[in-house]
């Protein structure tokens, strides 16, 4: 993991202010007079320095309240500098407080080298065989991110387009979880327009940051892998003007890495860099995608699982999950008994979750 900058700005002293600066510069004008004058302050604290001099009552030095005003003017015109300079002067501090976790970079997993590439792989083949061609893709990131040096691991926007059912989502999640940089999941259509990515503008009644952002700031994890369910069904949201908020134009930016390393917030209204972010597209039809989504985007078109495999996926992550020899019996007994030619087969979503009911009748209490 390494640290790397997401905001394109620089995080004032949480502790600076107007008034603060005001104080640093009387006293040091106290001081300067002071020497002059021969007087020796090396007795008072600077708090109690600066009370004194805020009176008038420091012995031998003449501090007028014009002194003060000016100190005051030019602190003001100071502290309006360096937030300004800061490129988050436009928020206020409440705002300024939730984005503080950012100031010293966020972490970038990456991979050490093409060995550990092989292996993690491997890992994913191993487990989901019939994804094959989206772990070849990340096999080949992978690889590169390690022959190009890169700072951290990026998966090259990619769109899957296969039967409901396959593993899509869990295969993603499981890349994330494998490389250490995590992952979640969009509804596209749940979630309405861009705002669940990208987040609003202030004067929305539900403004809010997009859930890149929220994940960023919770978890300091600087490439996420974000999935994008059935994006092809994603509504377009409209304002009272007549303003689109559709999904796919909000993506678009995200998706080329120069334009996204200078992504502004709408939220916050800060430039952050979102160039490390690994996007991947699931649909289960591409006809209804734009062009310009589809062009910026390697499609990798998926076939459906056939039954054997589901099968031996049900026998090892039952034990990977600790359950019984006889819940793994049971569970693969009932997917071996599904007619080959069956009209209604199981999907991978099927079997997560008899494995869930599974785990779950196991665990629960024993009646006395």
């Amino acid at each position: 993991m390494r640290n790397h900058p997401f905001l394109r700005a620089r995080m004032p002293d949480p502790d600076l202010s107007a008034r603060s600066i005001a104080k640093r510069l009387v006293l040091h004008l106290l001081r300067l007079r002071a020497a002059r004058a021969g007087v020796d302050l090396s007795r008072h604290e600077d708090e109690g320095l600066y009370d004194l001099a805020c009176m008038g009552a420091v012995e031998g030095i003449n501090m007028p309240q014009k002194d003060h005003r000016r100190a005051n003017r030019r602190a003001s015109r100071l502290y309006d500098r360096v937030m300004r300079e800061s490129g988050l002067g436009h928020l206020d501090k409440h705002d300024r407080e939730r984005l503080s976790p950012l100031a010293n970079g966020v972490s970038l997993a990456g991979i050490a080298d093409e060995h550990q590439a092989d292996v993690l792989a491997a890992t994913l083949h191993d487990e989901m065989p019939w994804m094959a061609p989206a772990t070849e893709h990340a096999w080949n990131a992978m690889r590169r991110s390690v022959r190009e040096g890169h700072v951290g691991f990026r998966l090259p926007p990619v769109i899957f387009d296969g039967p409901p059912g396959i593993g899509k989502t869990h295969w993603a999640r499981r890349l994330g979880e494998l490389i250490g940089a995590g992952s979640f999941v969009i509804d596209a259509t749940s979630e309405g327009g861009s705002f669940a990515v990208v987040g609003s503008q202030r004067g929305w009644s539900n403004a809010r940051p997009g859930r890149v952002v929220d994940f960023v700031l919770e978890r300091l994890s600087g490439n996420p892998l974000v999935v994008v369910d059935e994006v092809e069904k994603a509504g377009d949201v409209r304002s009272s003007s007549g303003h689109s908020h559709a999904l796919a134009p909000a993506l678009l930016p995200l998706l080329e890495p120069v334009t996204a390393a200078d992504w502004s917030c709408p939220y916050f209204r800060v430039r952050c860099d979102m160039s490390w972010v690994s996007w991947i597209l699931l649909t289960n039809d591409l006809a209804p995608l734009p062009e310009p989504l589809i062009s910026r985007c390697t499609v990798l078109r998926l076939q459906d699982v056939e039954l054997p495999h589901l099968i031996v996926f049900a026998e090892r992550q039952g034990r990977a999950q600790g359950l019984s020899e006889a819940s793994i019996s049971a569970i693969v007994e009932a997917l071996a008994a599904v007619a080959p030619h069956a009209e209604a087969k199981p999907s991978l979503r099927t079997v997560l979750r008899m494995l869930q009911r599974a785990a779950d009748m196991e665990n629960r209490p024993v009646a006395m």
